[in-house]
């Protein structure tokens, strides 16, 4: 339970804050008041009295996109020690860093690390291929490389195979 809630809180983090443009929100900024009571427990009277003003229509910027999406979709990128496909939630210099849930990329063109070619999958099963399918290229060219396990910009691309690999790339 504890684990679950601290993952909550670390997932709510992480997204970025509000953008856009809007207006601020009233705010109480001024007020005046005053209370009278005893210290007894769950005993107390008290009355008051204030006044809040709103401040001035300023601008706000950053915030969520107009359709309200908190945070960026995550890439599906290949991970080669468990030859499957997993979120990637944080990616540069040709790997991905933290590795969420499974997944299958949305083209189904998926990286088949015995062909060591990219093929379209027929049938995924969280994150792995069952069926294979034919050749493919993966939409923005950025491909993982069996030679050194980091993905590349791939600059030509032959029946789903890389033969000529770029820098490296952030995949997802």
């Amino acid at each position: 339970m504890r684990l679950s809630w601290i993952a909550t809180v670390v997932l709510l983090g992480s997204c970025g804050h509000p953008s856009g443009t809007g207006t601020t929100p009233a705010v109480a900024h001024a007020g005046s008041g005053s209370a009278s009571g005893s210290a007894a427990a769950a005993a107390g009277s008290g009355h008051g009295s204030g006044s809040a003003t709103k401040p001035p229509d300023v601008p706000i910027t950053g915030g969520l996109p107009a359709a309200g999406v908190a945070c960026a979709p995550l890439g599906c990128v290949y991970h080669a020690g468990a030859n499957a496909y997993f979120a990637c939630m944080s990616s540069g210099a040709g790997a991905c860093f933290h590795f969420g849930a499974r997944c299958a990329p949305a083209d189904a063109c998926m990286y088949d690390a015995a062909a060591k070619r990219y093929q379209h999958c027929d049938a995924v099963v969280e994150g792995t291929c069952t069926k294979w399918g034919i050749a493919c290229t993966p939409g923005g060219h950025c491909m993982f490389d069996p030679a050194d396990g980091l993905h590349h910009d791939c600059n030509a691309v032959k029946d789903g195979a890389c033969t000529a690999w770029g820098a490296l790339c952030a995949p997802g």
